[in-house]
């Protein structure tokens, strides 16, 4: 999911919370093991289609809290009892997912629904805006009497800060995965934690919610992978902190002794894009309704066959299945005792 999208100029348009759930329709109807959800480098969207969306999978409850200053919280619930999919559900996130993603995310994570899978934290936005147009709507006003084709632009004002059903906000700190991959654009300095002039993190008491129960354990999941770590991931990590280190690297002015340095961090970089690439491709296809006739469109062929060639090749995803599998694993031990 690229976004938490919504067509505010049509009431009858797409919205990610219906799209999402037709979607898992398919897939039930497939009678899939288990289902991830890709929120890596989701920028957010409309609050209320992340509330509907995490409805999918929980019985009625809160999802998330917002403040304003000076007021009372306000609490965003799911209202539907019924749910869609109950089974082992995996999220992804990495550090450039934000906002509504994070709520997602941490509301998945706090219900113990599921297990959230990503690179340290998340982007850590946990503000509402609203933008403000600068264009008078009336002549003769203090700003004078504008031509009516000129836009003076629009300011946007934080409003809000959004809260986890356990009281602890996403901004600056974002969301901690219960399962941690590391990713290669760790140590970019972009977070919301890296602007100076960011918001602090507070807390709110927490939400009125009762964690999901089920024979398969989120808790369990995730400690499994930590107490077993992957030696690829492992190396990952050790490459991206020599790498790091290069950040502050003092260079020599020595052209033989400069040469042989950027020699070694080619190999380095080199090094890592290898460990990047899985050994064997995962088995990756489109659901049965999607599959594309024999007489669909050239291009459309040629991008379904990119994406499903990168999906195949993609470590982070091949690790969350992995997530996913032990979920099943679980599921499967507990109905045969």
């Amino acid at each position: 999911m690229p976004e938490f999208y919504l067509n505010f100029n049509d009431a009858n348009g797409h919205k990610c919370s219906e799209d999402v759930a037709n979607e898992v329709k398919k897939l039930k109807a497939e009678k899939v093991e288990g289902i991830i959800i890709d929120l890596r480098t989701n920028g957010g969207g409309s609050l209320p289609e992340v509330v509907k969306m995490a409805g999918l999978f929980i019985e009625e409850g809160p999802i998330c809290q917002v403040q304003s200053r000076g007021e009372k919280p306000y609490t965003w619930k799911d209202k539907d009892k019924s749910v869609l999919y109950d089974g082992p559900l995996a999220v992804m996130v990495n550090e450039m997912s934000a906002s509504a993603s994070e709520i997602f995310a941490a509301a998945i994570q706090d219900y113990k629904r599921g297990v959230v899978v990503g690179s340290t934290s998340t982007y850590g936005k946990g503000t509402v805006q609203r933008t403000i147009p600068l264009t008078p709507e009336r002549e003769n006003t203090i700003f004078g009497a504008p031509d009516k084709n000129e836009d003076l632009g629009s300011i946007k004002l934080t409003l809000q800060k959004f809260y986890r059903v356990n009281g602890g906000s996403t901004q600056l700190k974002g969301v901690t995965p219960d399962v941690v991959i590391p990713d290669r654009y760790e140590y970019y300095k972009f977070r919301e934690r890296d602007n100076s002039a960011a918001l602090p993190w507070d807390e709110l008491p927490k939400a009125d919610y009762t964690p999901w129960t089920s024979t398969i354990s989120s808790d369990v999941a995730a400690n499994y992978f930590k107490n077993n770590p992957s030696t690829t991931l492992g190396k990952i990590k050790t490459t991206l902190d020599l790498l790091e280190k290069q950040n502050d690297k003092e260079y020599s002015l020595n052209i033989v002794k400069y040469k042989e340095e950027q020699k070694q961090l080619k190999e380095s970089y080199k090094q890592l894009e290898d460990l990047f690439k899985l050994p064997k491709e995962m088995l990756v296809k489109n659901a049965v309704p999607d599959i594309l006739a024999a007489d669909a469109p050239k291009d459309k062929v040629d991008k379904n066959t990119a994406w499903l060639k990168r999906l195949s090749n993609d470590i982070y995803i091949d690790e969350t299945v992995k997530v996913i599998n032990n979920m099943i694993t679980q599921g499967s031990t507990a109905k045969a005792n």
